[in-house]
């Protein structure tokens, strides 16, 4: 029996498949891989199509412990972020988010969101040198929010309106959002 010379992308495939096989590969390879998805920017609902949320009716707490009453974000322009330190397309986009954090966490409300043990995201925010503040739902956010997959995030203007309502991996520091986000700020004056 004569066998065939193997070519150069028979063995490249292999390789692919056998480092997305072992664990210790396949999560840096996925979020490499949302990293590129994430180089884009959410699109922005059209002002006559955006949802009015349903409900205020949702609680969270911090770390300390401290609660945080959703409806006290009423009037007021809210970035919420769905995510966990498990999932690759989140930690793709976190980056994106801090920035944009940096820049805006006294102007508008960041929100984000985890169902993750707060032991595991603090391990996670020091590793990464994240700064924002990250809360676990105490109530359901089945009343507010319908999410069925993360990372899912919102941007919501001062009445309520979904302004932005994306999910998976986004480019959060991108002009186009930082547009959105100065415009709203704008229209609270």
């Amino acid at each position: 029996m004569k066998f065939k010379k193997p070519k150069f992308k028979d063995i490249l495939f292999l390789v692919v498949v056998a480092l997305l096989i072992i664990p210790q590969t396949r999560r840096p390879i996925q979020i490499f891989l949302n990293k590129g998805l994430a180089l884009f920017s959410p699109s922005v609902s059209n002002e006559n199509n955006r949802e009015i949320l349903p409900s205020y009716n949702w609680q969270l707490k911090d770390a300390n412990g401290a609660i945080l009453n959703f409806e006290s974000t009423k009037g007021k322009v809210v970035l919420i972020n769905f995510w966990a330190t498990w999932c690759p397309p989140c930690i793709a986009e976190m980056s994106s988010l801090q920035d944009l954090y940096n820049d805006y966490n006294d102007k508008i409300e960041f929100l984000f969101v985890t169902d993750d043990s707060f032991k595991v995201v603090n391990r996670f925010l020091e590793k990464n040198d994240y700064t924002f503040k990250v809360y676990q739902p105490i109530s359901s956010t089945n009343e507010v929010f319908q999410v069925k997959s993360i990372p899912r995030t919102f941007l919501i203007d001062q009445s309520g309106k979904v302004v932005i309502d994306k999910t998976g991996a986004a480019n959060w520091n991108s002009e186009t959002v930082r547009n959105t986000i100065n415009l709203l700020i704008q229209q609270n004056k």
